[in-house]
């Protein structure tokens, strides 16, 4: 890889992304007629349907590209906390309470030892998330799909007064970020990329373990978010996926300016340095630190912390719309 390429060159244009998205959701106009509508509009974490006094909701997401780093280290436990994690984290984000989950797996061919492993992660990212699994769909699909994808969808639910939908944030509010575990399930195909043109997965890092290690660690599910909300005023919450920084916009109209971000893991720090990434790149691409963010007045901050012991005031929220960095605007 040149040095100072990007995500875009290696393969994902998230701004091409992002019009992709907004063109497909400008088709879906059809609402359904009776009971149980839609709350809200579509484009938050996860959609809202009325069901009485109660808002349920539902989220779908994947593993990604960080199944191609399962099948190079032939360790695919850990995948299924990352298939839950990025599910539940989209809901913990509205307040919401993960209930039920099924799984999609489509591959091109069955593995037996494959689907018990998957099968260990799924089951303690269900534990982890006090969820259950009640179902899923395994499609063979041979000349469809190379190797195998891990997708779900979560059902989740809260009652309608206490879901955060981030309306009520106002400029001066703090951004209080938690931290993550590593690079998530999000910007593989430019880590890879990376990793493969820097001497593969088995680089040793500083701390002893290896690239491959480093990249397939699990994603953090962010439980404690429900128990935060519960004990003090949160006006809105972020999960930091892909696009970094740039979740935040999808909250309100304002904007969030992280002044001292959280510290880098080791593992994007040695992306960054061997790809000659910039840092707007990185904090466009992965969370670079903080996989969840809180946004609060002031005066929740103690008991925020109380209820999220590693969770650290990053920044705040200004009048100018958009992601910023220090002061400087991501695009």
């Amino acid at each position: 890889m040149s040095k100072g390429s990007g995500y875009a060159d290696a393969g994902v244009d998230i701004d091409l992304e992002a019009q992709g998205v907004k063109t497909l959701i400008r088709q879906l106009t059809y609402r359904r007629e009776g009971t149980f509508p839609m709350l809200g509009s579509v484009g938050h974490f996860a959609g809202l349907i009325e069901f009485g006094d109660m808002a349920l909701a539902l989220a779908v997401d994947g593993v990604g590209t960080k199944m191609l780093v399962a099948d190079a280290l032939q360790d695919w436990t850990t995948v299924g906390i990352d298939c839950i994690a990025m599910n539940v984290n989209d809901l913990f984000v509205m307040n919401l309470e993960p209930i039920a989950f099924v799984d999609y797996i489509a591959t091109d061919g069955i593995s037996i030892e494959k689907m018990r492993q998957i099968g260990v992660g799924l089951n303690e990212g269900a534990r982890q998330a006090n969820m259950n699994i009640i179902g899923g769909e395994t499609a063979t699909l041979k000349g469809l799909v190379t190797g195998l994808d891990l997708a779900g969808t979560c059902l989740g639910a809260q009652k309608k007064a206490d879901v955060v939908t981030g309306d009520e944030i106002v400029a001066g509010d703090l951004i209080v970020g938690v931290p993550s575990t590593g690079a998530h399930s999000n910007g593989y195909t430019l880590a890879r990329k990376v990793a493969l043109e820097n001497g593969g997965f088995d680089v040793v890092l500083p701390s002893g373990r290896t690239v491959g290690e480093a990249l397939l660690t699990p994603t953090r599910i962010y439980r404690e978010a429900l128990a935060a909300a519960a004990a003090c005023e949160v006006h809105g919450m972020c999960h930091v996926t892909g696009g970094g920084l740039l979740n935040f916009t999808r909250l309100s109209p304002l904007g969030f300016d992280v002044t001292d971000p959280l510290p880098v893991p080791e593992i994007l720090a040695w992306t960054q340095e061997m790809g000659g990434l910039s840092g707007s790149e990185m904090y466009r691409t992965f969370n670079m630190g903080m996989g969840y963010a809180f946004v609060a007045p002031e005066e929740s901050l103690l008991a925020l912390q109380r209820a999220v012991p590693d969770a650290q005031v990053c920044g705040e929220v200004v009048k100018e719309s958009g992601a910023y960095l220090r002061g400087v605007r991501l695009h």
